[in-house]
């Protein structure tokens, strides 16, 4: 492929890389407090990416730069998605930060070079392209956290983010070199080749993809390596908190899927029996822990930890339905979670956030119309039918017992109605508590109308969750 062609492959990525130096140089020399010209330019590249990757959805893989970056139907969805969440999650974050006094520019800027590197992971087709989309959005994420300097769990939690994550980035570097002395090669398809038929290094090369698949579980913040999850979420400002929640993890299942997928296929049964384990602690720690917090940030961090043990159900399948069925499941808790924070952001106000249980109190009394949005997000959260978070749980536990995983589906029944407590407890606050003090939602109509819209769509595509899965099984039948 020649030169012109590949960096039309690449054209959304280079698009977003020169708008975000544009915006990056724009900020430096504004002089407006509310960073309206950063926020507006941010939104506009977001939304120029998102039209260019929607428009050249490929009907076959295409592969580009030695075969280093792949343009399938997968990656385009994945970052139809990213584009599309990144711009609501801003829309909220630039409320939220206006109102708490925290508007800085840098916050649109690492966000769009973050989102680049999503990109980058989503059609990543080799170690080394992986790794580097990988560190571009991490980076950016660990300097987002420590954003608010005034505040010491801020600081605290970008302290233990960054520690942490080296420490997976490494030990995914260490996986990423015992791979490529065994195999020669840092591209999916040869190493897919190779691993089939070099039966004499399989355990060495086994021993290597336990270390990527350590580096995989920090960025979903699967158990047991979970422990930045509950810090982080409850210390960073609650628009990065946001961010975090939605976009990188669907990214992090791209990552998830080109290197056990696309790489390391011929190893299955190796990678099931582990993510088996994973998925059974992140659902056991996750919904166990989380019946005793009082702080509703770290309450969802630990229903985050318990999600991705779902999420991994559908890996652990096997199958192109059950691959789909994670990609449904981590799209819908993207959506959830964009309009549960969302709530919080709208709640808050200067010097105040709605950060514990006891701030939902009669909340359907202040606020009959919001009180409904929350109820269909925590009810779609514990997966009760006929919302979105019902048919993600249904997808990937259908796939699982059609795969002979019959007491792991058991298992993962169970976890999911000790879930359900913690979630319905938010709508018992809302509609059968009385709040200590009445207090007026104050949010812009935009704000409003987002939320929901945000909240309507959790219901009508529960209503509807064919279109969203065909567009899934669409995108990884490629």
């Amino acid at each position: 492929m020649s030169i012109s062609n590949e960096i039309l492959l690449a054209l959304p990525e280079l698009s977003l890389l020169s708008m975000a130096c544009l915006v990056l140089v724009v900020d430096a020399f504004s002089k407006d407090p509310d960073h309206r010209i950063t926020y507006w330019l941010t939104q506009i590249s977001l939304a120029i990416v998102f039209l260019l990757v929607f428009t050249s959805i490929p009907d076959e893989p295409r592969l580009a730069f030695h075969n280093s970056f792949i343009d399938d139907a997968m990656s385009s969805v994945l970052k139809c998605f990213i584009c599309a969440i990144t711009i609501i999650v801003f829309l909220y974050s630039y409320e939220y930060l206006k109102e708490n006094k925290l508007m800085k520019g840098e916050y649109f800027v690492l966000g769009l070079f973050a989102v680049l590197g999503m990109m980058i992971m989503s059609s990543a087709y080799s170690l080394l392209s992986i790794y580097l989309g990988l560190e571009l959005m991490s980076l950016s994420m660990y300097a987002m956290v420590a954003m608010n300097r005034k505040s010491a769990a801020a600081s605290e939690a970008a302290m233990k983010y960054f520690i942490l994550g080296a420490l997976a980035s490494g030990m995914l570097l260490y996986g990423i070199s015992m791979i490529y002395g065994l195999t020669s090669s840092i591209q999916f398809t040869e190493i897919a080749a190779i691993s089939m038929t070099s039966v004499e290094n399989s355990r060495f090369l086994v021993f290597g993809m336990i270390f990527m698949i350590i580096g995989i579980a920090f960025k979903l913040g699967a158990a047991p390596f979970h422990m930045w999850v509950p810090d982080v979420y409850q210390g960073a400002p609650t628009s990065v908190t946001l961010f975090i929640s939605t976009a990188p993890k669907l990214a992090a299942f791209a990552m998830a899927i080109r290197i056990l997928v696309d790489g390391l296929f011929p190893l299955v049964a190796d990678w099931q029996s582990i993510l088996m384990v994973l998925a059974v602690l992140s659902m056991a720690i996750g919904n166990i822990v989380a019946i005793s917090q009082t702080n509703i940030k770290r309450m969802l961090a630990y229903s985050t930890i318990a999600h991705v043990g779902y999420l991994f159900l559908g890996l652990i399948a096997g199958t192109i339905n059950g691959f789909a069925g994670s990609m449904f499941y981590i799209i819908s808790y993207a959506l959830m979670s964009m309009g549960t924070f969302g709530m919080i952001i709208l709640l808050g106000r200067y010097e105040f956030e709605a950060k514990n249980l006891e701030d939902f109190k009669g909340l359907s009394g202040r606020s009959p119309w919001f009180a409904f949005i929350m109820m269909c997000l925590m009810f779609s959260m514990a997966g009760v039918p006929p919302f979105l978070g019902f048919w993600s749980k249904w997808f990937v536990l259908k796939e699982l017992v059609a795969s002979g995983y019959f007491a792991l589906a058991a298992v993962s029944v169970v976890f999911s109605i000790i879930g359900a407590y913690y979630y319905l407890r938010i709508v018992k606050l809302m509609y059968f508590d009385k709040p200590d003090k009445m207090t007026a939602i104050k949010a812009t109509k935009q704000m409003r109308a987002v939320l929901t819209a945000n909240g309507l769509l959790i219901l009508v595509l529960g209503l509807l969750p064919n279109s969203l899965m065909q567009i899934c099984l669409t995108a990884l039948a490629h």
